[in-house]
């Protein structure tokens, strides 16, 4: 007993040593695949170098099983695929890299194999893989399903391939995709419909990030993504941008567990900055200068503090951005104004001037914002390093816990403020047009909904959650289209009337269009009634006059006969022809055939 007493406190500790470890570090395997030797197209000079840095990288991530692959066939393709789900079915992470050749048709995505010739479009379903398969090959993992394409090349095979069917589409690029299995993501090297580059090096700048990002321990894997997203684009000038479908839960998951040290026997592991990165973490989703202010006033100094500050700053030098750039739309329509106006020239040189200096106002903003957000971004990235290198006293995860009561931003107004954000980040994308009030009301929800439906992502639309303000701050641009009611257009991000020429008004397809002169009115003419109240005279008119001239009887008798076509008898009617008019015998009626003239009877006497 005295011995079990004595095991307690390292019993306790072996404890709370694997029990604090993450959910997610589990059993982890992987597949690399690499192709390019192509037999039948241009070979690739980097997916074999991408596979080879890739598998080195999972396997120094301490991943149970890296089988790397490069240059396979169709058929061996398929033959590893099934093997590596066998692999699968005991795993907890299952991850499959591919760098090479794809193809997207009819809005199906397909990997190609060196092998393959894609002679015609309909050859993907024989010589290719769908995207499908390999979602197959990891759908047994438990926790995490990832699949990493490094295939937006300019794919030589579209444009050589014959189509059988003159509809059939061949994308540029690959397709967006909604994986419908949980816990999965699909990571593209290029946007849906863009294509990648594949570096000046012996990389793909996309392969370069995601060695650098994807395994750093404790780091959620979306964060990951989110870093190797900013090196691609700040790498290739812009031209490429990494994207990312599908979604995961609340809690982080890291490819790469933090490893924990063994505490001392009895000894607990205390965390004196737990509090200030809580309300770091709480600042950061929320966004805005007033949380920045609120946590600064908190925490006025140390190592958050100077983090916050720069966030601040970046804050400060995105908003200064966008008023040069607005200031510098103003000056150039007032040049452009007077210069249409054909103003003096001593005018149009100080617009000239002015809208000159206004641009080069922006410049300077953007380059200042530029700097503000790497400097934010890098300081964002220490944090995140120094909390995996020293768990003990940085945080080892960027989602404040549920529920925590933090001094510098009280729940009451926390839920308000983050509303508050997303309302205002939703308006920047065109999708809110309300005021942004941290009322998150039936109009903020449809708003989301407006947001889910174009940008392809699927919030949840009843509260104002850190994932959306973190999807929708990541969309640089108009996401929502802009309608405009009838009568107006769109001008830019704003509706403007329509106005027309003199003689022009808008149409029903919104567009300017010449006014017809009104017609003059018709003189009214008598209805033809061959009733029995009718004059007699003429009913004597309707028969006389036409038998007496052959060449008028037929359009008259064919009026009258138009009127009564439907009477079931032929009372009151009167047949004529060349010979003379009759009336028309009891039981039958007239039917007009048309025509009329000599020798050709405009009505005929039906009989029942």
């Amino acid at each position: 007993m005295r011995n079990l007493l004595r095991l307690c406190p390292l019993l306790l500790a072996a404890a709370l040593l694997f029990g604090a470890g993450p959910a997610f570090a589990g059993k982890r395997v992987a597949l690399v695949l690499a192709n390019s030797a192509y037999q039948h197209a241009p070979s690739l000079a980097n997916p074999v170098n991408d596979g080879a840095v890739m598998a080195k990288t999972l396997k120094e991530a301490g991943f149970d099983v890296v089988d790397s692959r490069h240059d396979l066939s169709a058929q061996e393709t398929r033959r590893v695929l099934r093997e590596f789900a066998d692999a699968t079915r005991s795993a907890d992470i299952a991850v499959v890299y591919y760098a090479g050749h794809g193809i997207e048709v009819e809005g199906s995505n397909y990997l190609i194999p060196v092998d393959a010739k894609l002679e015609r479009d309909t050859d993907v379903y024989d010589e290719a893989l769908s995207l499908d398969r390999v979602l197959v090959a990891v759908e047994p993992a438990k926790q995490l399903r990832l699949v990493i394409l490094d295939a937006c090349r300019d794919n030589p095979f579209g444009k050589t391939m014959k189509r059988t069917v003159a509809s059939r589409g061949i994308g540029r690029g690959l397709a967006q995709v909604e994986p419908t299995s949980p816990n999965t993501l699909i990571a593209y090297s290029a946007k849906a419909g863009f294509t990648a580059q594949d570096g000046d090096g012996a990389n793909s700048p996309f392969t370069v990030a995601l060695s650098k990002h994807l395994a750093t321990p404790g780091l959620d894997v979306r964060r990951a993504f989110g870093f190797v997203r900013d090196d691609v684009l700040k790498s290739t000038g812009n031209k490429q941008e990494p994207f990312v479908y599908g979604s995961l839960g609340g809690e982080d998951v890291p490819l790469v567990p933090v490893k924990v040290a063994a505490a001392a026997p009895g000894a607990p592991v205390a965390n004196p900055q737990a509090d200030i990165r809580r309300d770091y973490e709480l600042a950061l989703q929320v966004g805005n200068r007033a949380a920045w202010a609120a946590f600064l006033a908190q925490h006025p100094d140390g190592f958050y503090a100077s983090l916050a500050k720069l966030q601040v700053e970046k804050i400060g030098a995105e908003q200064a951005h966008a008023a040069a750039t607005e200031k510098a739309k103003q000056a150039e329509a007032e040049r452009d104004r007077l210069a249409a106006l054909g103003a003096q020239k001593d005018a149009q040189v100080r617009a000239a001037a002015d809208a000159k200096a206004a641009e080069q106002a922006q410049l300077a903003a953007q380059k200042a914002k530029e700097q503000a957000q790497q400097q934010a971004a890098a300081a964002e990235q220490q944090r995140v390093n120094l909390a995996a290198a020293a768990p003990s006293a940085a945080p080892t995860s960027t989602v404040s816990p549920a529920g925590t009561n933090v001094a510098s931003l009280t729940p009451a107004t926390a839920p308000a403020d983050l509303s508050r954000s997303v309302q205002t980040e939703l308006g920047r994308v065109g999708c809110y047009s309300g005021q942004a009030d941290g009322n998150w009301n039936t109009p903020s929800q449809r708003s989301l909904s407006q947001f889910n439906r174009y940008a392809g992502t699927k919030l949840d639309v009843k509260v104002a959650s850190t994932d959306a303000l973190d999807a929708v701050k990541a969309k640089p641009s108009r996401v929502c289209p802009l309608v405009c009611e009838h009568g107006f257009k769109a001008d830019g991000d704003k509706c403007t009337k329509i106005v027309c020429r003199e003689g022009y008004a808008v149409n029903n397809d919104n567009e300017c269009e010449k006014q017809r002169a009104a017609k003059p009115a018709k003189p009214a003419t008598a209805k033809r009634d061959d009733g029995d109240e009718r004059p007699a005279r003429q009913r004597r008119q309707g028969g006389g006059g036409a038998a007496g001239t052959a060449g008028g009887y037929g359009a008259a008798a064919g009026i009258a006969t138009a009127a009564g076509a439907s009477r079931p008898s032929g009372g009151g009617q009167i047949f004529c022809n060349n010979t003379g008019c009759r009336p028309v015998n009891r039981g039958c009626h007239l039917e007009y055939r048309g025509g009329g003239g000599p020798s050709n009877d405009a009505n005929a006497e039906v009989c029942n």
